[in-house]
């Protein structure tokens, strides 16, 4: 990561980003589903959706998806795509625990491994992998460019990784409205419902600080990615990124 990037951090207490937001999403594991629905008011279904369909299942045959979380682009990956086997990992125990149990529920256990691991040091091979997926995870990253690096490390030759992410919006009415929903509202319910409030302060500062759109594409240029293409979504909210080894 640049210098120039600022590094949010969840409590700022000391810790490194890494700590903080492994105990961050610890806590706010009972709740992270219904963040999600409630931050993007119901539209990640649909984003997590597209980005799934970057997938062909005659090629990405073994997926990794990083920063799993409760395993949902996992099982949607799976179930809507078809996909041999994903594993999927993440460095919160208590997300991991919630989403083995939504595999089990789903009876995907011969198709999906979820493993606790640090992103931006994969536990993998080189080239283990034919398609690397990220949704909502790498703005949580320490090191953003490590944690790319990495991912592009695993990925065989020709691999294809596929990254949703929200995004700074640019086009100030929508920018507003979700500023003042985002940033003020959602911290509001936060505290009703979560048992780390702080959180949802947290996820509305890490989009403000996330080199989106271009400057996120030339980043992957820099790691050395190819083919490094951006499709935005519903205004702007959020993107998806492809690109390729």
């Amino acid at each position: 990561m640049s210098g120039t990037e600022k590094v949010v951090k969840p409590y700022g207490e000391g810790e490194s980003k890494k700590e903080e937001v492994g105990r961050m999403f610890d806590a706010i594991a009972p709740t992270y589903d219904l963040l999600n629905r409630g931050t993007s008011l119901g539209v990640d279904t649909l984003w997590r959706r597209k980005m799934i369909a970057e997938l062909d299942p005659a090629v990405h045959h073994r997926v990794l998806d990083v920063a799993t979380g409760t395993a949902d682009v996992a099982i949607q990956t799976v179930r809507r795509r078809g996909v041999d086997h994903v594993t999927g990992i993440d460095l919160s125990a208590g997300m991991l625990a919630y989403g083995r149990t939504k595999v089990k529920q789903a009876g995907l256990e011969n198709h999906i491994v979820l493993e606790q691991g640090d992103s931006e040091n994969l536990p993998y091979a080189d080239a283990s992998f034919d398609a690397v997926t990220a949704a909502f995870g790498v703005r949580n990253f320490e090191n953003l460019e490590r944690g790319l690096a990495e991912m592009h490390r695993v990925l065989r030759p020709g691999g294809k990784l596929v990254v949703l992410e929200f995004s700074r919006i640019r086009y100030a009415p929508i920018r507003w409205g979700f500023n003042l929903y985002f940033g003020k509202i959602m911290p509001l319910i936060g505290r009703l419902q979560s048992k780390d409030p702080r959180a949802y302060a947290y996820l509305f500062e890490s989009v403000q600080a996330f080199p989106s759109g271009e400057d996120f594409l030339t980043i992957l240029d820099r790691v050395g990615y190819n083919n490094t293409e951006c499709q935005a979504l519903t205004f702007g909210i959020a993107s998806i990124y492809t690109a390729t080894r």
